[in-house]
């Protein structure tokens, strides 16, 4: 699946979480990973699953996130929990970020739930959509 937005690119939904990603460690989220369901699950291609301090900071990564997919043209299926700030889901179809409070993520260890998937290498995704791409205004 791959979303086309009003700059031209074609993300799959590799790129899309990659995007994501580096959306939310621009906004200080803490500890961000990758995970590759497509073998574990149908309902989606990746999660992106980031951590944040306060509520606010909650917010504001998903409030970042919605933003750079929404400059490509591509809006969320669903947004869910963010009036709380505590765990916000962002569907966008072929990847899911859940944002989450510190407190939230260590007690529900999506990670850990989701133990089938491949996680993506930090290093591997921190080298894509580099300096030279147009989306890296988000990063």
């Amino acid at each position: 699946m791959g979303t086309r937005g009003k700059l031209g690119l074609d993300l799959d939904s590799r790129k899309q979480a990659i995007l994501a990603a580096k959306t939310a460690v621009a906004k200080k989220g803490h500890h961000p990973i990758i995970l590759d369901v497509r073998q574990v699950t149908l309902l989606a291609d990746y999660f992106v699953i980031v951590g944040g301090d306060s509520q606010t900071q909650v917010r504001a990564i998903a409030d970042a996130i919605d933003q750079a997919f929404t400059d490509l043209g591509a809006k969320p299926h669903s947004v869910e929990g963010k009036a709380e700030g505590r765990w916000v889901l962002l569907d966008f179809g072929s990847i899911i970020v859940h944002v989450l409070h510190e407190k939230e993520r260590n007690y529900y260890r999506l990670e850990q739930f989701w133990n089938q998937a491949l996680i993506v290498d930090t290093k591997e995704w921190s080298e894509e959509l580099t300096l030279d791409s147009p989306i890296n205004k988000y990063h």
